[in-house]
């Protein structure tokens, strides 16, 4: 048996208040765009053939008190705040920053339109 050969993140699923506006929301942000709604689901699709896709549907019962899961994004180097700054233009809100936690990942911490928690983080080059 081979472990973890060939699997990929296609997409993530999200209940949403407003699925729409906030499937708009990640579209600008990660650069997809709002490919199509059927039966609920609103669909933003990978802006790169090996990026990954999202999904929104109406949420089905009460939010969480705490999130269950967010997502880590990467940025380049030296472009997390700019990264930062182009999300809270957006709509997203800025929480936090660790930036001296450990060596290899500075991340900022944001939270979309609705209160999802996710993070921006850059690694520095090898070397």
């Amino acid at each position: 048996m081979t472990s973890g050969t060939g699997i990929t993140l296609g997409a993530v699923n999200v209940q949403a208040d407003d699925p729409p506006a906030l499937a708009a929301f990640w579209a600008d942000l990660l650069g997809g765009a709002v490919a199509g709604e059927h039966d609920g689901y609103v669909f933003v699709s990978a802006r790169e053939p090996d990026g990954f896709a999202m999904s929104f549907r109406t949420r089905t019962g009460d939010r969480p008190l705490e999130p269950v899961q967010h997502l880590d994004l990467t940025v380049p180097w030296g472009s997390r705040a700019a990264a930062v700054e182009r999300a809270v233009t957006l709509g997203a809100v800025h929480r936090w920053d660790v930036l001296d936690e450990v060596p290899w990942v500075q991340w900022s911490t944001l939270a979309d339109p609705e209160g999802n928690l996710f993070c921006l983080a850059e690694h520095p080059p090898a070397g």
